[in-house]
């Protein structure tokens, strides 16, 4: 007797779905219909809105991924030497792949409490690279951890351009003026 075909269990159909609406959000925006996503992930209505009752709850899951994307990115280059530009690096490579979420994060967690855990997350992942950087003489002394979230604003810039192509010559562009702004002053070292 041959054993029936086995459903995917909660966290697979999450990842399907997680995975969906990225794609989705990307090709077509956040306001996407959040029916693409159902098709995308070829899975019924009903369970997308078992995982994710809304599009802010299905937002918010991918801001959460994406943040622990952050945190395991943080974790692999924590013994380089450039670790926090790389980071930084990584942040704006994010950013030009996933323009809209991007934005998203950029407006909608300035205004709402609920992404605050998010927020303080991020500033919590950057600060051991940053004070490592800022103890080789990296970065400057007067830069802090949550100055790092208006860096991630200024790669934002990058949306601006129409391609990926484009978006990415401007996150570069961004990222070469955030190390120069960045680099500590030797007058002030003196």
């Amino acid at each position: 007797m041959s054993s029936p075909t086995k459903r995917p269990d909660a966290a697979t159909r999450r990842t399907q779905l997680l995975d969906a609406a990225d794609a989705v959000f990307t090709a077509h925006g956040v306001n996407a219909p959040l029916e693409l996503v159902v098709e995308h992930a070829g899975v019924g209505r009903a369970t997308l809105y078992r995982q994710f009752p809304d599009r802010h709850a299905l937002l918010l899951a991918l801001m959460e991924r994406s943040v622990e994307r952050l945190r395991a990115k943080a974790l692999s280059l924590q013994d380089t030497p450039d670790a926090f530009f790389s980071l930084l690096e990584y942040l704006a490579q994010r950013i030009v792949r996933s323009p809209s979420l991007s934005d998203y994060w950029r407006t909608t967690t300035l205004s709402d409490e609920r992404f605050q855990p998010l927020r303080q997350q991020v500033r919590e992942i950057c600060m051991p690279l940053l004070e490592k950087a800022q103890a080789q003489g990296r970065v400057r002394k007067d830069f802090q951890v949550h100055d790092t979230l208006l860096l991630s604003g200024m790669l934002g810039a990058a949306l601006r351009g129409s391609t990926e192509g484009e978006r990415l010559r401007l996150a570069q562009q961004a990222l070469l003026l955030i190390r120069r702004g960045l680099q500590p002053d030797p007058a002030c070292t003196a």
